[in-house]
């Protein structure tokens, strides 16, 4: 019998996600993958895995897994509220977010809620024993491609791991939540700013946009003031990067993300610098923000300073306990007693 989690059941909008599909935009494939590549980066570190392998991004709230593997350790990134259950009529017993955990055959976890972020990881020690599309893992729902036959998860999926057994191992753990950073999203003007009134540009900056409805993995849709344009809202279409922001004729913002489309027609006002995207990919609808423009050296510099930072919160894991304290079986594995000497 092959190992696997099975879903007993879904979550909102579960997919298996890496750090993209890259290399095939010219072809129209977009990149797709993480939302929030710190979270699934951090996740995959504490299991030793490469950063790139495939985790479950958890949208909103997550599954309930069912361990079919005689063992199995997983890692859970944010700010999430799981569980464990035992036996079928037993009680959940909560469980530590942003650490690994080691689960038995039989037991189900409880990803459980998300609480004030849209995004979390779940990483399973060794990856899942998926085949790749276009050289990757990651879900591009829109096309029915990757991950999980192109979809998000439903119930009765079963999610092949790549190990029967965990290798044994301490847990690990964060010492600290990640800072994903504070303040205004931080953004490079152009490509096209030109396209746009100073009056729009000005209040492109000085004005609170608040994430609409209309909020996915695709993009954006931010409410607000209305930026004016001074061309038109039309270009020749080009290429979409990564945080790309758009303004159609409405005058109002939109930020492309991970399943954005490769080509765009509407200009280009700003571009979201690459170390504020996390921030956005975990953002919900009436949250609000400001746009604060950078040079692309100050850009660069603090993307650099945000891998440092990812660096040092990877250096700094520390052993994790499991639930309830002390670890009994590792304990009794122990020689606790040596060189006692007999006196009769």
């Amino acid at each position: 019998m092959s190992a696997a989690l099975k879903v007993v059941r879904p979550g909102l909008f579960d997919t298996l996600q890496d750090l993209g599909r890259t290399g095939f935009m010219a072809l129209g494939m977009p990149t797709a993958g993480a939302m929030d590549r710190i979270g699934l980066r951090l996740a995959n570190a504490l299991l030793g895995n490469p950063p790139g392998m495939a985790g479950l991004e958890i949208g909103v709230m997550g599954p309930d897994l069912l361990v079919e593997a005689d063992s199995v350790r997983v890692a859970l990134v944010g700010p999430l509220s799981p569980a464990v259950i035992e036996a079928p009529d037993a009680p959940p017993k909560p469980l530590e977010s942003d650490r690994t955990h080691l689960l038995k055959r039989g037991q189900i976890l409880r990803v459980g809620m998300i609480e004030g972020s849209s995004t979390a990881y779940l990483a399973v020690a060794g990856g899942f024993a998926l085949p790749p599309f276009m050289g990757s893992l990651s879900t591009y729902a829109r096309a029915g491609v990757g991950g999980m036959e192109g979809r998000k998860l439903g119930q009765g999926d079963s999610l092949p791991l790549a190990h029967a057994q965990a290798v044994p191992a301490d847990d690990r753990k964060l010492a600290a939540p990640f800072d994903y950073g504070s303040g205004p999203i931080r953004v490079v003007w152009g490509p096209q700013e030109d396209y746009f009134t100073a009056d729009g540009r000005r209040t492109f900056v000085e004005s609170d946009y608040r994430v609409s409805k209309e909020a996915d993995r695709m993009g954006i849709r931010f409410e607000g003031p209305v930026i004016a344009h001074a061309k038109g809202a039309d270009i020749i279409s080009d290429g979409i990067g990564p945080g790309a922001i758009q303004v159609p004729g409405a005058g109002l913002p939109i930020v492309l993300l991970a399943d954005r489309q490769t080509v765009g027609g509407y200009p280009k006002i700003a571009t979201v610098a690459s170390v504020d995207l996390p921030r956005l990919g975990r953002l919900l609808p009436g949250q609000a923000v400001r746009f604060q423009p950078v040079t692309v050296e100050e850009a660069e510099k603090l993307r650099r300073d945000q891998e440092s930072r990812i660096a040092r919160a990877i250096a700094d894991f520390k052993v994790a306990r499991p639930p309830g304290g002390i670890d009994l079986a590792r304990l009794y594995e122990e020689n606790l007693i040596d060189g006692v000497v007999y006196e009769g």
